[in-house]
């Protein structure tokens, strides 16, 4: 019998790209055939890191990513095969263009594959691309949404669209810290623990109809809608269920993290690798805030300080842009980055270090880790979890203030800043007071955090609920119950 084919067609973004990859490396080791649908550029970008979270930048060039036999990359121009540039996307015009060239692309591979006689049996992609969905229908093929948030996220987005949006809204406006209750969900939100789309006001508010978009193609879908879920059942198990299983269904096959990433690093050559190797266990402060959040300076300057004031070691990742287009580009560039460094340089580097970027998920699991100060992107609120380290939980947008609010006070494996009234930015002190709680007194939270550890690693083995969920995902859509899978 021939191997299911499955084709994943990915966002070009990090978030989407790395557990996507992960997600065909266990499709692969189940006994599958994939072929990977990315742009070119993000293709490039992906077998040039080394993998790990929302921290890979794009001036890596650990080439170590070797794709196992059943595995094969197609891809297509979005237009940006040489890089995004310096100039401002409009995201609807990129997005239509997108939706353009993906589809003819996503159409010739499955027609393709049927002129061969080894036609795909599902495809897969990730969600801002609704038009797959339009693709499968069309070719009459099925289709699964991997979502790459949370699930809790997923349903807060699914109610919001479904009886809750005019309630959001009127709040959004009037008093932004009520809380709202949505059906199934174990905690109460307040408004600014949504999504950051909904608010109205947000920068990010133009992005509530591309997600809306992806809603409406689920809704329209003949069959119950399959959703892979980058979670597990142990770590979010009412909001995998919080929606009518007549209605959708959720599957839980996280933590989609890369396990050669989470072998022990112990390259003596690595800088950093000997930094961290020479301190304590459980002593260094670990800050990053991913590949696309760009931090003002005044909010560099508070966290510099915070820093300096707790007197912790600590490795803080501050990216370096290289989009250089020109000299004349490249002159004011370097001017630009010079004004944005920290004042306070060079008596950060005498506490601690300052890199462009690292290996995420190998500095967490180092035994010097004590903390994480993170946005929350959920690929890097997953890896805190999987490592077992505990956050300061540091959200800026999208679904990032969704996240911290789970951690803080749902998995309780960390504790949230607050802004001070009518300020900006998080405070030096406020920091402090945070490192404090983490560090100093944060036994709970280290316990709760090596909790979620074992159970991500549980999920995620042979037997474990990730690994079922996912096999018999497969035989579903093969329609083999008695397959081997």
């Amino acid at each position: 019998m021939a191997k299911p084919r499955f084709l994943i067609v990915v966002f070009p973004a990090q978030g989407h790209v790395n557990p996507a990859l992960q997600l065909a490396n266990r499709l692969v080791l189940i006994g599958c055939e994939v072929t990977f649908l990315t742009t070119v550029l993000a293709h490039r970008r992906m077998i040039t890191k080394c993998g790990g979270g929302d921290n890979n930048n794009d001036d890596s060039t650990d080439n170590n990513f070797t794709p196992p036999n059943d595995m094969s990359f197609a891809t297509f121009s979005d237009g940006y095969d040489d890089g995004y540039g310096l100039k401002p996307i409009d995201f609807t015009v990129y997005i239509s263009e997108l939706r353009r060239r993906g589809s003819q692309a996503l159409r010739d591979l499955v027609l393709s594959g049927r002129n061969e006689d080894r036609p795909y049996s599902c495809l897969i992609y990730t969600f801002i691309m609704p038009w797959v969905a339009d693709v499968a229908a069309e070719l009459q093929i099925p289709v699964a949404l991997f979502w790459v948030q949370a699930a809790t996220v997923f349903d807060v987005c699914y109610y919001c669209f479904h009886g809750y949006g005019d309630l959001v809204r009127d709040n959004m406006v009037k008093d932004y810290s009520s809380s709202l209750t949505f059906p199934g969900l174990p905690l109460d939100l307040t408004l600014g623990d949504l999504p950051s789309f909904f608010d109205p006001s947000s920068a990010k508010a133009r992005l509530v109809k591309f997600v809306q978009e992806q809603f409406d193609v689920i809704d329209k879908e003949s069959q119950r809608p399959k959703i892979l879920m980058n979670t597990f059942d142990a770590l979010e198990p009412e909001a995998l269920g919080a929606i009518s299983t007549n209605k959708l269904n959720l599957i839980g096959i996280g933590p989609l993290i890369n396990p050669i990433d989470l072998r022990k690093w112990d390259d003596n050559n690595s800088m950093i690798s000997a930094w961290l190797n020479s301190k304590p266990k459980g002593t260094v402060i670990y800050v990053s805030f991913g590949s696309v959040v760009v931090l003002s300076k005044p909010q560099m300057e508070e966290i510099a300080k915070g820093l300096l004031n707790f007197g912790r070691p600590f490795l803080w990742v501050i990216r370096e842009n290289d989009n250089k287009q020109d000299k004349e580009d490249e002159e004011e560039e370097e001017e630009e980055e010079e004004e944005e460094k920290v004042s306070c340089r060079r008596e950060l580097e005498k506490l601690g270090m300052i890199v462009p970027w690292c290996c995420q998920v190998e500095v967490l699991s180092n035994k010097a880790l004590g903390c994480f100060v993170t946005h929350c992107g959920w690929n890097s609120t997953l890896e805190s979890l999987v490592c077992g380290v505990p956050v300061v939980a540091f959200p800026q947008c999208d679904d990032q203030t969704t996240n911290a609010k789970l951690v803080e006070d749902f998995w309780k494996s960390g504790v949230k800043v607050k802004k001070a009234k009518d300020e900006g930015v998080v405070g030096a002190d406020e920091i402090k007071r945070c490192l404090e709680l983490v560090i100093s007194g944060g036994d709970e939270m280290r316990n709760n955090a090596n909790k979620w550890k074992d159970l991500a690693m549980e999920a995620s083995k042979e037997g474990g609920s990730s690994d079922r969920n996912l096999k018999a995902f497969v035989n579903e859509v093969i329609g083999e119950k008695n397959s081997s899978f």
